[in-house]
């Protein structure tokens, strides 16, 4: 039921969003990064919801419903058959497959690894982009900052039998995930750059026509069960529809870097996420690394501000 009104909240907030206009969008840079964390907290909710129905269609099943329900709702809201598509087609395939491998491996990894955890471990995929693409000192120091957090996050030392004993598979999984979560920042931004909001919707059923086949190939019997359809529709709006509407709105507004160095918030958000809605509880060392990571993500969004400010004075 608290997913089902985090569900209400976040949609009403989205709509509210959706209602500013252009000029308003473009002269802001706070606007995107509130997008981008409204899309963290539906996500990580929706990722606790599916971790609970993984004991009744396993996690192959969860991915096709998401999928699946996803692309149909992001098709009825974008309308994508109206866009005209041209250019480069490649950046949107690669995007949509980025996507898909990025939600199949995820899930996989947490059939067996804490939420808080895998998500930092799939974060390796952001931060590479974010290495990868900066060019001043200052960025590499919250980076450093975020690796910071990322080291006592990991349980890359014992402490607790609970917690340290992270399976591998799982891990490999979670890490193939943040493989895929890097290019799809990079195709995302150079797809929705050409083609806009809609190209949420198309990269969603490119995915789905390569992974939903596949989710239901390995899933239970019982995952197209009118009892689970409810909770599946939940999952795709929490985890599909809403925050990648989001996030595609404000990745055309933010660099690569930035972008990817705001998204160092997940691990904190999934953690939390996992302790409301999974009972996966976390130690002190674990609470200094969110301190950390979030930490890294304001000082990275103040940066932004400053960059920002200053090439509108440039030019």
């Amino acid at each position: 039921m608290d997913v089902i009104s985090h569900t209400i909240m976040t949609s009403s907030l989205f709509i509210k969003a959706q209602r500013m206009t252009l000029s308003a969008l473009r002269g802001s840079t706070l606007l995107p990064v509130l997008l981008i964390v409204i899309a963290m907290l539906s996500i990580q909710s929706g990722a606790a919801l599916a971790k609970n129905l993984f004991p009744l269609i396993g996690a192959p099943g969860v991915t096709a419903l998401r999928l699946g329900l996803g692309a149909l709702i992001l098709c009825i809201v974008f309308k994508p058959w109206r866009m005209r598509i041209q250019g480069n087609r490649l950046p949107l395939l690669l995007y949509g497959l980025t996507l898909g491998g990025m939600n199949f491996l995820f899930y996989l990894s947490i059939r067996t690894v804490p939420l808080g955890v895998a998500v930092a471990l799939e974060f390796t995929g952001p931060l590479a982009v974010a290495i990868f693409s900066s060019r001043r000192a200052l960025d590499f120091l919250w980076i450093l900052l975020a690796l910071t957090g990322m080291w006592f996050l990991l349980p890359l030392v014992p402490l607790d039998n609970d917690i340290a004993n992270v399976d591998m598979q799982g891990a490999l999984c979670a890490i193939g995930a943040g493989a895929c979560w890097a290019l799809y920042i990079v195709f995302g931004k150079s797809a929705g750059a050409n083609h806009g909001p809609a190209t949420v919707a198309i990269g969603s059923l490119v995915a789905a026509v390569v992974f939903c086949p596949l989710g239901a190939y390995f899933a239970d019997t019982s995952f197209l069960s009118p009892a689970i359809l409810p909770l599946g529709i939940a999952i795709a709006i929490l985890s599909t529809a809403l925050p990648y509407s989001l996030e595609m709105m404000a990745l055309t507004r933010l660099p690569a870097k930035t972008f990817s160095t705001l998204m160092s918030m997940e691990p904190a958000i999934a953690a939390l996420s996992g302790i409301l809605f999974l009972g996966e509880h976390l130690l002190l060392t674990q609470w200094v690394a969110l301190f950390c990571i979030i930490a890294a993500s304001l000082s990275a969004t103040l940066t932004a501000k400053r960059t920002r400010i200053t090439d509108s004075a440039q030019s």
